[in-house]
């Protein structure tokens, strides 16, 4: 005689129950907002008491659906999001109408080869395999410029990646290189940063402004003080950074140690960065 089949479970699923919590009959406790549920209240959702459960929220959705996607290494590319493309550079400069404006579009213009540099890091990447395993996965803030030329770089080879867009007050799309399933949005800076480390194997750090430089000393910091294992950090533009930061004279006047200029590595192609992070591996 066959034994019947267990059930998989005795209590409806969330999605099964708020299916049926949507359809009651009309009534004044109904069409209350109240009487929502918790999880389908967006009003409730959205107070500044459930700060604490938006954060977690945040924390556990891409990390779920990273882990879902069997990522478990990425190189996190960090970098501006105004310097153009090659194909984009000539335009800025057309565009530019003042004398200052034409000096800004023709400092951005002469970096665009780190656009060009950034794709050809991330082919690299990206093609780098460990018992047909590949070893790391594109990660950028999802949107243009040395963000769409790392998440271009892994498309080019056939490779995912990720993108970690952030909302801000001027519209910010993913770039169209960015892998669908991967793309995720951010409401909270910390959040989005949080989830730039927590898989990252190698950092790749271009010529930047305020978020750029707010991630790189964050990340800096870090390491600094043991809160994460050393790893590559590549910095791109030995000229530009040295112009914006005299990492010189903060040992010069006792705010680092000398060792933690050691933290990271001037470089200024993807071949030069990309056998850093080899050497350091043993790949």
């Amino acid at each position: 005689m066959m034994t019947p089949p267990l059930p998989p479970r005795l209590f409806p699923s969330a999605a099964e129950e708020a299916a049926h919590a949507n359809t009651p009959s009309a009534s004044a406790q109904t069409e209350h907002p109240a009487y929502r549920l918790a999880f389908q209240d967006d009003d409730f959702l959205l107070r500044a008491d459930l700060r604490p459960v938006r954060f977690q929220l945040e924390l556990l959705k891409p990390e779920l659906l990273l882990a879902e996607a069997g990522i478990d290494a990425t190189f996190v590319f960090y970098g501006s999001a105004r310097i153009p493309s090659p194909e984009e550079a000539p335009l800025r400069l057309a565009a530019a109408k003042t004398p200052r404006e034409k000096a800004i579009a023709e400092r951005l213009a002469a970096k665009a080869h780190y656009y060009v540099v950034a794709r050809e890091l991330a082919k690299l990447v990206s093609t780098c395999t460990v018992d047909e395993k590949r070893c790391f996965t594109v990660c950028s803030g999802g949107g243009p410029s040395i963000m769409e030329a790392a998440n271009r770089g892994a498309a080019d080879v056939g490779a995912p990646s990720v993108g970690l867009n952030i909302v801000l007050p001027h519209e910010q799309m993913p770039n169209p290189y960015v892998t669908p399933g991967l793309s995720f949005q951010f409401h909270y800076f910390a959040l989005r940063k949080m989830h730039f480390l927590l898989r990252a194997k190698a950092v790749a750090v271009f010529p930047g402004g305020f978020g750029t430089f707010d991630e790189f000393f964050e990340l800096l910091t870090l390491v600094q003080t043991g809160k994460v294992a050393p790893l590559p950090i590549l910095l791109y533009g030995r000229d530009y950074w040295n112009r914006v930061v005299d990492f010189e004279a903060l040992v010069e006047e006792g705010v680092v140690a000398e060792s933690d200029l050691a933290l990271f590595h001037f470089v200024e192609t993807a071949e030069e960065g990309w056998a850093i992070v080899r050497d350091h591996y043993g790949l």
